[in-house]
């Protein structure tokens, strides 16, 4: 007879064990904050004009939103983070969120950077996966260009050598490193481009184990027969294929451009779409698991429930190799924290990098905090509770 798992996202002790009460205060206020749409954009507003004239605003920000969401300035400050969470057996993914230049100069830099992370995942216990963007390592305007079967300059052309050059240097040293490495979902208009360098890196590195992974937007209405298909290209060419699914970050812009330039929208109609391909999603990973890797990446809570309930049911050990959960920094302890404690295999998006670069980041999770169906609301609520059941433990003694 099969052991339903024993998860529950209520218990705050453990959400919120790592935190001391000043934490939580300070939680209390950023959260506060970004439960106010108006307070979110002026804020967001002031904060870069100050960036611009130079104030001396990095301690502020390092004190508060910066400080809640990233782990540091560099991959050496973002060390006690992952030692920290390392206590509570949760891994980080060390992710440079740093936008680039858009020049050839930034994008060597970039590919520096991520292979600084590999190496310090190679080296370290609590390091699980690196990250990176494709935008980071090349022109989007070229791989735009490319996926519309458009013609390119010869300079051009090498600048897209470049970019594939860079793109499977840092593949080839992850797996050198035997170090897994997740490549993120970017928008729908050169997304193929770079679902293409994806697979053609699975099927020289991903022999033995996954080492390179995939993102899987899946509030795209296309997106649950697009994985169907790379399972059957992975089988076809006996390769494993690493799965990181998600719900969407671009869902406002991908609308917007369809809208301008009358093209369906590939975005699904509605969130309950969205949450049924996801879940479907998890299910037909779980099915195929002797060739899939999963990296589940979400927020919800059904979500994360379910697939420890297929895991169960499929007999897979909640540490087993093939599974893991990611939540990002600062968010949605409930379900990391309690996910590590009942054994499963725990990470966190840790972003780094200079405040002042990292702004569009911040910028970017402070507004789908608050547009996203009451996720601050959510953590708000959380962190009350656990401020009213810290007050009341104190009051009876």
């Amino acid at each position: 007879m099969r052991t339903e798992p024993k998860i529950s996202f209520d218990d705050l002790q453990v959400a919120f064990e790592s935190k001391t009460d000043a934490d939580l205060r300070k939680m209390y206020a950023i959260f506060a904050t970004m439960n106010n749409q108006t307070a979110v954009k002026l804020g967001i507003k002031m904060t870069n004009l100050a960036f611009k004239l130079k104030f001396p605003v990095k301690g502020l920000m390092k004190a508060t939103m910066f400080g809640h969401f990233c782990g540091g300035e560099t991959i050496e400050d973002c060390h006690g983070t992952a030692l920290d969470l390392g206590k509570y057996n949760i891994g980080s993914i060390l992710d440079y969120s740093v936008e680039g230049e858009g020049d050839e100069e930034s994008f060597d830099n970039t590919k520096e950077e991520i292979l600084k992370t590999i190496e310090k995942a190679a080296k370290s216990m609590h390091i699980s996966f690196a990250v990176f963007k494709v935008t980071g390592l090349g022109d989007f305007e070229i791989m735009t260009k490319i996926q519309e079967k458009e013609p390119l300059s010869d300079e051009e052309q090498a600048s897209f050598e470049r970019l594939r050059g860079r793109f499977d240097e840092l593949c080839k040293a992850a797996h050198d490193a035997k170090v897994r490495i997740l490549v993120d979902a970017e928008e729908s208009w050169f997304q193929d481009v770079i679902d293409d360098m994806v697979y053609e890196a699975m099927e020289k590195y991903n022999r033995e184990t996954a080492i390179v992974y995939n993102t899987y937007q899946m509030y795209r209405h296309d997106m649950l027969q697009r994985l169907k298909g790379a399972h059957l290209d992975a089988v076809a060419k006996q390769y494993y294929l690493g799965v990181k699914l998600v719900r969407g970050a671009y869902m406002e812009k991908e609308r917007q451009r369809a809208l301008d330039m009358g093209y369906e929208s590939p975005i699904q109609p509605t969130k309950e779409a969205s949450d049924k391909d996801y879940n479907d999603a998890l299910q037909f990973c779980i099915n195929n698991k002797q060739r899939v890797f999963l990296v589940s990446g979400s927020h919800n809570e059904l979500s994360n429930v379910m697939l420890t309930e297929l895991m169960s049911l499929h007999g897979l050990k909640p540490d087993d190799e093939r599974m893991f959960f990611a939540q990002l920094y600062g968010m949605s302890d409930n379900i990391s924290f309690n996910l590590a404690k009942a054994g499963y295999n725990v990470m966190k998006y840790v972003p780094y990098g200079p405040v002042e670069s990292v702004m569009p980041y911040l910028a970017r999770r402070a507004e789908e905090n608050t547009s996203m169906a009451g996720q601050s609301s959510r953590e708000f609520d959380l962190i009350k509770k656990e401020i009213a059941r810290r007050k009341a433990i104190k009051n009876n003694k």
